[in-house]
């Protein structure tokens, strides 16, 4: 059985909840607070796919009926890193060769925000783009591991996410800096649910050719599948324990596909337009700007 780990409720104060799709393939959800206060590092850090399905067969989840807003499916992680140029049709149209090693950057986890936030953007910015990603959610301590077997045994899970960016912060004149233009708050919506590496039953979520597409006021920009990667999950994981030790509930967001703005065949986001991102067992996310 694959579960689906969500939380809903104000910004600060979600609650989590597991998500099962019935016979009929609809959506039933059971709170998670018997067994946990949130989705984070130390639920995470445990079985926590069969402590829960254990739960559910006893009966010791209440069920619930979610309303209001969706937040984020896991809690603020400690560290949120990024991959840039991870995709070699995306670098062409940077106008830069795929890069040899990865491109790697930090993100504030304050960034973070729920799959239908609105994003703030940042007043006066001319040059706000969207990217499409898969994020991957790290369930144990990984520093200096030893190949790629032991870096996805460190991946638990994976959600959907955007990477907004500020181009001009980023890339623009002698101040640019990537993480410049990728730290606004909201800018890194996720969501809306987590979905376990593994599943009850031993399955796993297979991400080695996952289509991911984004769509601007209605428009396809973006339409691509992680078989185009670079880099491939478990290599990141790996290089990225070299130089920093991840933790659980950290996430990577793994670079976005070709068909962003910056490529110069779309407009840069305004106010009122609406991005929505999807990917198959991920969900869809719908932003509006504000």
């Amino acid at each position: 059985m694959t579960l689906k780990f969500a939380r809903f409720g104000a910004t600060g104060a979600e609650e989590p909840v597991v998500v099962v799709d019935d016979a009929d393939g609809r959506a039933q959800y059971f709170s998670l607070l018997p067994l946990t206060h949130d989705i984070d590092s130390d639920f995470l850090s445990r079985d926590f796919v069969g402590v829960t399905q254990a739960a559910l067969d006893a009966g010791e989840l209440p069920r619930v009926v979610p309303s209001g807003r969706v937040g984020a499916p896991l809690a603020r992680p400690a560290n949120l890193v990024g991959i840039g140029l991870n995709y070699a049709a995306h670098a062409a149209e940077s106008g830069l060769e795929p890069p040899s090693s990865p491109v790697v950057f930090l993100k504030p986890s304050n960034s973070v925000a729920g799959p239908y936030d609105e994003f703030p953007g940042l007043p006066g910015a001319g040059k706000l783009d969207w990217e499409v990603e898969l994020g991957l959610v790290i369930g144990r301590h990984a520093h200096l591991l030893s190949d790629e077997q032991e870096a996805q045994a460190a991946i638990v899970g994976y959600v959907l996410a955007n990477d907004l960016s500020e181009r001009e912060l980023q890339l623009g004149g002698a101040g640019g800096q990537w993480t410049k233009g990728k730290s606004l708050p909201g800018s890194t919506p996720l969501g809306p649910w987590l979905v376990p590496a593994t599943d009850s039953d031993g399955g796993h979520f297979d991400v080695s050719s996952l289509p991911l597409s984004t769509r601007v006021n209605g428009v396809e920009c973006q339409r691509s599948t992680t078989a185009d990667m670079v880099f491939r999950a478990a290599h990141l994981v790996h290089h990225v324990s070299q130089f920093m030790a991840l933790e659980p509930g950290d996430v990577i967001i793994t670079g976005t596909p070709e068909g962003v703005a910056m490529s110069g065949r779309f407009e840069y986001l305004k106010s009122g337009d609406v991005v929505e991102i999807e990917a198959p067992g991920l969900g869809a996310q719908r932003i509006v700007c504000a």
